[in-house]
């Protein structure tokens, strides 16, 4: 069930923008060293560089072995454009200089990966404060506005009589993560 809430602390909306600030959505640009591409030219790329979209099949685990998430599972490759901030960086890094076909397993930091979890991204919200407060359930995914106008997602973690929490962390967030990649094309 997912809730809205009307406003969040300002400190949440300095926490989004820190979380969000991968994601910027720039096309990559082709390096000032990079040849022009040569009209005609049937040969296909073998090689991920920054810039190139790429399908890459992956699975991901946690150190337990517990299985957050797979495109395998899902039947299509992931698609996205290498160095440009789309995943996270530390897969972004592992699939660059792959060659199609080639396989690999990294394992990720935090730090290359959601992050280090931050205190700062859960907060306490006010019964008076909170629409919808009686059908909120732990567990339960809300969607908090930010001062900025943007919104966050954050899972509720704890209910009382008075207050609900909330927290904003991504889910594997100060978790080191392991992935199976596979190069399928470079485009």
């Amino acid at each position: 069930m997912t809730h809205t809430l009307p406003r969040a602390l300002a400190v949440l909306s300095a926490c989004a923008l820190i979380a969000l600030a991968g994601c910027s959505g720039q096309p990559a640009s082709q390096d000032a060293g990079d040849p022009p591409a040569q009209e005609g030219q049937a040969e296909a790329k073998t090689v991920a560089e920054k810039g190139d979209t790429v399908k890459v099949n992956y699975r991901g685990t946690l150190d337990d072995g517990t299985q957050f998430d797979s495109s395998y599972d899902r039947g299509e490759p992931l698609e996205f454009t290498v160095g440009a901030g789309q995943m996270i960086s530390g897969f972004d890094a592992a699939v660059e200089g792959m060659e199609v076909g080639e396989k690999k397993t990294v394992r990720l930091e935090p730090a290359d990966a959601y992050g280090e979890r931050s205190d700062a991204m859960v907060t306490t919200f006010s019964k008076d404060d909170v629409p919808d407060f009686d059908s909120l359930e732990v567990g339960d995914t809300v969607t908090l506005s930010t001062s900025n106008g943007s919104t966050v997602a954050a899972a509720v973690t704890e209910k009382t009589d008075d207050s609900v929490t909330v927290d904003a962390n991504h889910e594997l967030a100060g978790k080191p993560l392991t992935f199976e990649i596979e190069l399928v094309e470079v485009g």
